[in-house]
């Protein structure tokens, strides 16, 4: 790629060449001062320990100084800045994090501060006083090595020249090949894409986002955003991506790193509610009940219906005296305790702590002054109070009141009295009681079931901000979940509803912000695509009547690519095609057929790799498909697909919108009727 040649605004003393070669000269002092300033934090690093005034303080300085060094790495595969403004006698260069002189002149702005809103938001309609706007190209210097600065391209704000989406370099940027995880999107944020990142904090937004719209790096943007404007008290409760599967979180892991992100937490709703030791599996009938929205109300019946009223007095010696506590007087507390509503463990400890009050009052009218906090703690322990909480207020554990439920089917039918039918009831029982709770036939659903009873005992630990992805297969349980944990928080919902793949998915984003405890979040649609090529969407829309959602056709800009639909099963021949072009390629099968592809690959010593491995080719299960990108698509008998599972039309959407050059479909069996056009 060489440098654009400047219109005729462009001032004539100046020269393309030498405005390449003053780039590229800024380039280089760039990097340098991005060297002195990890430097100076690495000496800061290492005398942490004689200027701090104690040994928490010398800890806490040399934690966020080595995070500091961590952030202030430098990359020489990734470009320093991508972007230029000039305002009038101003010129400001945008890039991935911000880069200063030694005297703290700044030669790079990082994307996120408010003077980079610009470059994404100026045009000629509204120019926010930017007369010219540049983007870079960039290329590597040598495969695997460095990437040099190799040309440049202007709009001429001030004279009413914009490419919008028409640039050359916007263009090459989108559209270019790539191998291993997500990279991000920060030269390329559209408008559109840049008013949903720079939302409030306070806000919850649902990003129902077609194909290849930039949701999932929307959502990762948005988060190294509002971590860079707060950054305090985001490092104090914490932000959390959730995906949905490992597979997809080591996707889009590289993200985040090269942002200089680096204390964002990652996981999977599984690996967060992790309560219990998952040895069995539901059937579809029994996990979609235990998802359901109804079996909060069944939990928290059956917690509470463990409380009872006290049936006499107590009695409590300690030692010198002996101290009574009416039948009456103890039934008030219980029933007073109950109508605050606190979680049910706090509920058990203020009985506990007011009838220690209770005892602590006849000591003072007794004695004439106040009881030691010994005898404060001892009281609380005593066989005739703790007897009490045992009868009144029993201590329970998630594993208890489930199995008690599953195998107590009187108490079972009182907690669901009006919310499960007789027959539901029934897939949840257990024919044979476990012997011991660590051995039980625990399953996915019932540690979703364990943390709701978690959430009902005691407030779970929240974050300050979670975002989402693939929020639409959310059960109604799992949403309720990940409300307990952002309760004084936002959240950041990623999703498109023709994708819903679970027996339990989400058909209107209203209900699921209800479930989530944010009912008047903003739903924001982004329909039209960047990534996959309009011949590919083209074909994956003709399955979205069958879907029953109601979401709009997915349009895109992409008007290069290729789809190829062919009456075959040569695996092999279609992946040495694919192989012989740039990128990546992923084949997608039906997850019975994944062994017999992953053999016939290595057969014809094509060297696939599954999930976990980072080579050119991969074979992907069609279950796991959901989130990742390929340059190059291999989706191998549709029909197979479809008949794996009951929303096997969802499933096979996914796996046709995952190419971004290219599709190419083989199959032997009828397709789809859907796609028989």
């Amino acid at each position: 790629m060489t440098a654009v040649t400047p219109t005729a605004h462009e001032t004539p003393t100046t020269s393309p060449t030498d405005e390449l070669s003053a780039e590229r000269a800024h380039l280089v002092t760039s990097r340098a001062a991005l060297k002195a300033m990890r430097e100076r934090a690495e000496q800061l690093f290492s005398v942490g320990d004689q200027v701090a005034g104690d040994a928490y303080t010398a800890e806490q300085l040399g934690r966020q100084m080595a995070q500091r060094i961590k952030e202030l790495s430098d990359d020489p595969a990734v470009p320093l800045f991508f972007g230029k403004l000039t305002m009038g006698a101003e010129r400001w260069h945008i890039g991935r994090r911000h880069v200063s002189d030694a005297v703290g002149e700044p030669l790079v702005l990082d994307w996120r501060a408010p003077m980079s809103r610009r470059f994404y938001q100026a045009s000629v309609r509204d120019p926010q006083d930017v007369a010219v706007r540049r983007r870079f190209g960039w290329a590597p210097a040598a495969p695997g090595g460095a990437t040099a600065l190799t040309s440049f391209e202007d709009e001429h704000l001030d004279h009413g020249e914009e490419l919008g989406t028409d640039s050359a370099i916007l263009t090459a940027e989108i559209e270019r090949p790539r191998v291993g995880p997500m990279r991000d999107i920060v030269a390329t944020i559209q408008p559109e894409q840049d008013e949903l990142v720079r939302a409030d904090l306070e806000d919850t937004i649902c990003v129902q986002g077609a194909p290849g719209t930039g949701k999932t790096a929307v959502g990762l943007h948005r988060a190294a955003y509002l971590v860079y404007l707060h950054r305090e008290r985001l490092r104090r409760s914490g932000v959390m991506i959730i995906g949905p599967n490992r597979a997809f979180l080591h996707y889009i892991s590289a993200v985040l790193p090269a942002l200089g992100e680096l204390e964002v937490s990652q996981s999977t709703v599984a690996e967060l509610l992790d309560h219990l030791p998952v040895r069995a599996e539901d059937g579809v009938a029994a996990a979609t009940l235990k998802h359901d929205a109804r079996m909060a109300q069944v939990l928290h019946r059956a917690l509470w219906a463990r409380i009872a009223r006290p049936t006499g007095p107590i009695t409590v010696s300690d030692g010198s005296y002996r101290w009574r506590v009416d039948e009456g007087v103890l039934r008030r507390v219980v029933d007073e305790v109950r109508r605050e509503q606190p979680p049910y463990a706090l509920g058990r400890e203020r009985v506990r702590a007011r009838v220690v009050g209770l005892l602590q009052r006849q000591s003072e009218a007794r004695r004439g002054d106040s009881p030691p906090d010994s005898w404060l703690r001892k009281m609380g322990k005593v066989k005739p109070v703790a007897e009490l909480l045992d009868h009144c207020w029993p201590a329970v554990t998630p594993q208890q009141l489930l199995a008690d439920l599953y195998t107590d089917a009187e108490a079972l039918s009182r907690a669901a009295d009006g919310l499960l039918a007789p027959e539901e009831q029934e897939l949840l029982h257990w024919a044979k009681p476990p012997r011991s709770l660590r051995s039980a036939p625990w399953t996915a659903a019932d540690a979703v079931l364990a943390d709701e009873i978690a959430g009902l005992l005691d407030r779970p630990a929240g974050f300050g901000h979670i975002v989402v992805d693939e929020a639409q297969d959310l059960s109604p349980m799992q949403a309720r979940a990940l409300a307990r944990r952002s309760g004084h928080g936002s959240l950041t919902i990623l999703g498109d509803l023709a994708q819903g793949t679970t027996p339990w998915a989400a058909r209107d984003w209203r209900d699921m912000l209800g479930h989530l405890g944010r009912p008047d979040g903003r739903i924001v649609p982004l329909s039209t695509g960047f990534r996959v090529p309009s011949a590919v969407v083209a074909l994956a829309n003709r399955l979205l009547p069958a879907l029953d959602v109601a979401v709009p056709p997915a349009r895109s800009l992409r008007r290069d690519g290729s789809l190829e639909v062919t009456e075959s099963a040569d695996v092999v021949a279609a992946a040495r095609t694919a192989l012989t072009r740039e990128g990546s390629v992923g084949v997608i099968a039906a997850d019975a057929a994944v062994p017999d592809v992953l053999d016939a690959l290595h057969a014809a010593g094509l060297e696939p790799s599954d999930l976990d491995g980072d080579g050119r080719l991969t074979v992907v299960p069609a279950t796991m498909v959901k989130g990742l990108e390929y340059d190059h698509v291999i989706v191998l008998e549709p029909a197979a697909i479809v008949a794996a599972e009951p929303r096997g039309l969802h499933r096979l959407y996914v796996a046709l919108t995952r190419a971004v050059t290219s599709l190419i479909v083989l199959h032997t069996e009828p397709l789809p009727e859907p796609l028989r056009a």
